[in-house]
């Protein structure tokens, strides 16, 4: 399998009307590994993930300028289809939110179904595969016309994963994925995110330290609106480069 989902960020600045939120990034997120954006609240983590599939700009005050590059290709130009951009770099986000009205089998094809790519022969096959990768389908598999809401906090999660795995993704990215879940399922989201990553690029937001740490094979840490430093995860939390990293994860602020 070619590497594919490589994303690189160029001078990226974003903002909601008068106020600059991200200033001028520039990083290398490499393909089928794990990035982890820590900082503080409010510092630009996830403008700086909505812009990588352009969901920032759905915000009616929201902008940005320079450039998201994915395999090469800057996925603002004006020939890019948003909608199906968005088809291959998938997201998750915070809370779990799986359609109310839609069973476990409805959930899980939605995306196929919005985008008129779903062939009915498949449906089946699709099903079972994304469920599987996403560590669920055994727990489901007898029930898949019961509603996805019927599930607990960190199956519903894990279908949202299923949700975006079943487009064929090249990238997730994961807005706090388990801030809403308990020890238990967190680990489970983690074993996922850590057996995931040999198909697919993951950026990971975390407002958690000891995740970042555990999951992630580079961490990028942002502090107000700036990339502060960009590093594989074991060297950027025994060795930062910047003061001011080497503050943050000793607990000096945050």
């Amino acid at each position: 399998m070619s590497e594919t989902g490589q994303i690189e960020i160029k001078d990226l600045v974003a903002g909601f009307g008068s106020t600059e939120v991200v200033h001028s990034i520039s990083a290398t997120f490499k393909p089928r590994a794990v990035t982890a954006i820590i900082g503080p609240s409010g510092c630009g983590k996830s403008t700086l993930l909505r812009c990588i599939n352009r969901m920032h700009e759905t915000v009616s005050i929201a902008y940005s300028t320079g450039q998201v590059l994915l395999d090469g290709q800057n996925v603002y130009a004006k020939d890019v289809d948003a909608v199906l951009l968005r088809r291959r770099v998938g997201m998750v986000f915070q809370k779990p939110n799986p359609f109310p009205n839609m069973s476990i089998q409805d959930n899980v094809l939605s995306g196929l179904r919005l985008t008129g790519t779903l062939k009915s022969k498949n449906a089946k096959e699709i099903v079972e595969q994304s469920l599987t990768q996403a560590a669920l389908w055994d727990e489901v598999k007898d029930r898949l016309k019961a509603p996805g809401i019927s599930l607990s906090g960190g199956q519903q999660q894990r279908l949202c994963i299923a949700r975006s795995l079943a487009v064929s993704p090249e990238v997730i990215l994961m807005d706090e994925p388990c801030s809403a879940l308990d020890p238990i399922a967190t680990a489970r989201i983690e074993d996922l995110i850590r057996d995931l990553k040999q198909r697919y690029t993951i950026v990971l937001v975390t407002h958690n330290m000891q995740q970042a740490a555990r999951a992630s094979d580079q961490t990028a840490f942002l502090l107000m609106g700036e990339l502060v430093e960009l590093s594989d995860t074991s060297q950027l939390f025994t060795q930062p480069r910047d003061s001011r990293t080497e503050d943050y994860i000793t607990g000096k602020f945050g």
